[in-house]
């Protein structure tokens, strides 16, 4: 063997060590990436998360909103990317605790009993108007002393949480917005941001307060985060006075 071809093998023999070095590094760094994933969400390979769909109050018949609709599919694409499955209730037919298996629940306290409980059980210092008189009060948030009125179409917010307890290990993450679009303006910017909250949070509970800009010219792409309102959302909200008291 010549020195020419020496090399040639040896420049072969190079680039094939390099390209499986390569290659075994893109899968440690995507399996990491993927089980830090899996942990942000409770969701290990081939478990079972549920996905709680709202009803839209507009609607006489039990439906689905459109937007709502666009969110859970959302929502199924990140299971899916975690090799779990998702089995899908509607909000009136969940007979059971939280905890066990990851769960996403869709909608505000007015078109989701679920989130109704959770808030109550989970976020105390959570309130949200659900009367529909008067309509500038209604879905308004109430969060420790601060008031978030909705402006439909130009100003809107919503919730995004991950809640956990000390004895459950399981995660509940809540989509609880003043309209549909809000809805899955929450989901989407979960799909976009999961990873730094994930460093952030880690496995812990997080409340965040997210505004939706325009929605009629911008759909639910533009979205500016508030604030983190974890410990006014799980202290609760102090007792009104009696009428009378000084």
């Amino acid at each position: 063997m010549n020195d020419d071809v020496r090399n040639i093998v040896l420049g072969l023999v190079a680039t094939g060590i390099s390209a499986s070095l390569g290659w075994l590094a893109r899968t440690c760094l995507w399996r990491r990436r993927l089980r830090r994933e899996q942990t942000f969400f409770g969701l290990p390979e081939h478990a079972e998360a549920l996905l709680v769909v709202n009803r839209d109050p507009a609607a006489t018949e039990p439906a689905v909103h459109r937007y709502d609709v666009f969110a859970l599919l959302e929502l199924s694409a990140l299971i899916k990317e975690c090799g779990a499955h998702a089995e899908v209730a509607t909000q009136d037919t969940v007979r059971q605790g939280f905890g066990e298996r990851t769960e996403f629940c869709v909608g505000g306290p007015a078109s989701n009993r679920r989130t109704a409980a959770h808030l109550s059980a989970l976020l105390p210092g959570l309130r949200i108007t659900t009367d529909p008189e008067p309509v500038a009060e209604r879905g308004k948030f109430r969060i420790g002393g601060e008031q978030y009125p909705m402006e439909r179409g130009v100003s809107e917010y919503v919730l995004l949480a991950r809640v956990t307890t000390e004895e459950r290990a399981r995660p509940v993450f809540l989509f609880c917005g003043q309209s549909a679009i809000t809805n899955q303006a929450a989901t989407r910017y979960l799909a976009r941001h999961h990873e730094r909250l994930a460093r952030k949070y880690g496995g812990g509970t997080f409340v965040l307060l997210l505004k939706v800009l325009n929605s009629h010219a911008y759909g639910p792409d533009v979205v500016e985060l508030v604030a983190d309102v974890t410990r006014a959302a799980r202290s609760p909200l102090p007792e009104p006075e009696p009428a009378g008291s000084a």
